[in-house]
């Protein structure tokens, strides 16, 4: 709940910024119907950055990797058990 009223308090302070330049003309009209806009593309391009940064320092789990093995190997022990064709592998 509380990532949500963040998110809302946002908006509606951006909102409140853009119908404020929007009313008393500091930014020529012109660029501030854009303003929405570059709000939108910026965000978009911080977005592709953490995306980016996240994978670049994408952490490598090899205990978590064994135990899907594991795991792996039990499911088709079972499966084999139950007459089900799980392939050579």
């Amino acid at each position: 709940m509380k990532h949500i009223v963040k998110i809302i308090t946002l908006l509606v302070a951006v909102s409140a910024l853009w119908i404020g330049l929007l009313e008393m003309s500091v930014v020529p009209r012109s660029q501030t119907w854009l303003l929405p806009i570059y709000f939108i593309v910026s965000l978009g391009c911080y977005g592709l950055l953490m995306v980016g940064i996240g994978l670049m320092h994408f952490p490598t789990c090899p205990q978590e990797a064994v135990l899907l093995q594991q795991d792996i190997v039990e499911a088709k022990d079972f499966l084999k058990q139950r007459g089900v064709d799980v392939g050579s592998k």
